[in-house]
């Protein structure tokens, strides 16, 4: 038992092992009530620049001001990047412009770039001039380019070499020059006209003898990006081609910058996340640190939406009101086949949406999905059928209405399968995102049938 105790114990630690420790939050708040600099100091120091993020996130905005004032010359650049764009303004307001600026300077053109999307023109101004021309030159003709492209995600800092030269040569330049990024992956082969040709890894780099030419360990899979190439296809090229940094070249197919994986992993995170929330009506922008009018406008609409599928629902209720009237058990039981071909239609939905997102649902396979959803739905439906049979029969003494409702539950699991596929696909085919949209439609669509089947075969068959 005490060895089951500690396991148990074991595995809540594993659990919050990435969280940020209660007892620490409680004692970084206590060092800013009692304006301890040099404790918070302390405190913040071992914490990772995302654990800070987080922190800020948290707490009111209050504490964020009292805690950010204080803790002043230590902000580093990459809080700012880590942090929600919601309250990332807010903390740009707080900063002393000092301060802002060598954080700032700390910064990647990518971050930059992302950092200055979101603010208003003054603080943008107030940004670019704290950077160095060159610098400023980049992140300016970043933003030029259409938002939600390869051209706002990648950084301008490339290493790159001629294809021509081997392996000491790359070594030797790597050694002598003062300005390399602070991360990087590859080294870009490029030819005379600044056109990638290939990849060359660290890994490769360093294991080389130096007399080996670059082009000849370059990697076999190579990808370079058009720079107006939109993110989320971005991010789905580095997870099917498994990329750990891609080339973005422009129009002539010149080297502009390079995107890396840590970068593309935020926008396929951004839009799993955006996705799901779409799926409950929630704006893909809503965020924990948003204000109670900002939620309640975002999801106002999606609720007036789903308000208007339920009247339709009621409508066709009402036109079966004399005979819920006379068999009771009617009333009893529709919400059951309404539930259930909601739940399975969601099911389908989610699977679809997914699909189409990972770009796995296509042309070439989606009348086999079609047909996989509707067989699955009918061999659910005649399952739960028998289940229901039994319940009206048990329940109520009627075969006939053990009948009705197993009937209802085929067609409605049926239809509800179908609709789960095929109506984000139709709704993608016209321009309409599928996760925002389907779902209200996916939800017409199985209570309507399902009240149909069941009070129209009721009518028919008890009356």
């Amino acid at each position: 038992m005490a060895d089951d105790i500690q396991e148990l114990a074991a595995d809540a630690e594993r659990e919050d092992s990435y969280t940020l420790d209660r007892k620490a939050l409680a004692q970084i708040m206590f060092a800013v009530d009692t304006e301890d600099r040099e404790g918070l100091i302390a405190l913040m120091d071992p914490l990772h620049q995302a654990d800070i993020a987080d922190l800020l996130e948290q707490i009111n905005a209050f504490d964020r001001m009292r805690l950010i004032k204080l803790y002043d010359k230590e902000f580093d650049g990459e809080i700012l990047s880590e942090l929600d764009e919601t309250i990332r303004e807010e903390v740009i307001g707080i900063l002393h412009p000092e301060v802002l600026a060598d954080a700032v300077r700390e910064l990647d053109s990518d971050d930059v770039v992302d950092l200055l999307e979101d603010l208003d023109d003054p603080q943008k101004e107030a940004i670019l001039e704290v950077l160095e021309d060159s610098d400023r030159a980049a992140v300016q003709q970043s933003l030029t380019y259409p938002e939600f492209s390869a051209g706002r995600l990648m950084q301008r800092e490339v290493v790159m070499a001629p294809e021509y030269w081997n392996v000491g040569e790359a070594i030797d330049y790597l050694r002598n020059t003062d300005h390399l990024p602070e991360q990087f992956y590859h080294i870009v082969l490029v030819d005379p006209k600044l056109r990638p040709v290939g990849n060359v890894t660290l890994g490769k780099l360093m294991s080389s003898r130096r007399e080996v030419l670059l082009k000849s360990i370059a990697e076999e899979t190579f990808h370079s990006i058009p720079v107006t190439r939109p993110e989320a296809d971005v991010a789905y090229a580095f997870n099917q081609y498994h990329l750990i940094s891609a080339p973005v070249v422009d129009e002539n197919e010149r080297l502009v910058g390079v995107i890396t994986i840590d970068d593309a992993m935020a926008v396929l995170d951004e839009e799993n996340e955006e996705d799901i929330l779409r799926l409950a009506g929630v704006d893909g922008e809503s965020s924990l640190s948003d204000r109670v009018f900002d939620t309640t406008k975002r999801r106002f609409p999606w609720l007036a939406v789903n308000l208007v599928t339920a009247v339709l629902a009621s409508m066709v209720i009402a036109q079966f009101e004399a005979a819920i009237a006379q068999v009771v058990a009617l009333a009893v039981l529709m919400p059951i086949v309404a539930s259930m071909g909601g739940n399975a239609g969601t099911q389908s939905l989610t699977v679809a949406v997914r699909a189409l997102a990972t770009k796995d649902l296509t042309g070439a396979n989606i009348w086999r999905v079609i047909r996989r959803e509707a067989l699955v739905g009918l061999i659910n439906g005649l399952a739960f059928a028998v289940i229901m049979a039994i319940v009206g029969v048990v329940w109520f003494g009627s075969f006939a209405l053990g009948g009705v409702i197993a009937t209802a539950m085929i067609i409605n699991l049926l239809v509800a399968g179908l609709a789960g596929i095929v109506i984000p696909v139709v709704l993608e085919k016209v321009g309409v995102d599928p996760a925002l949209a389907s779902g209200a439609f996916v939800t017409t669509v199985t209570d309507v049938v399902g009240f149909f089947a069941f009070l129209g075969l009721a009518v028919v068959v008890l009356l």
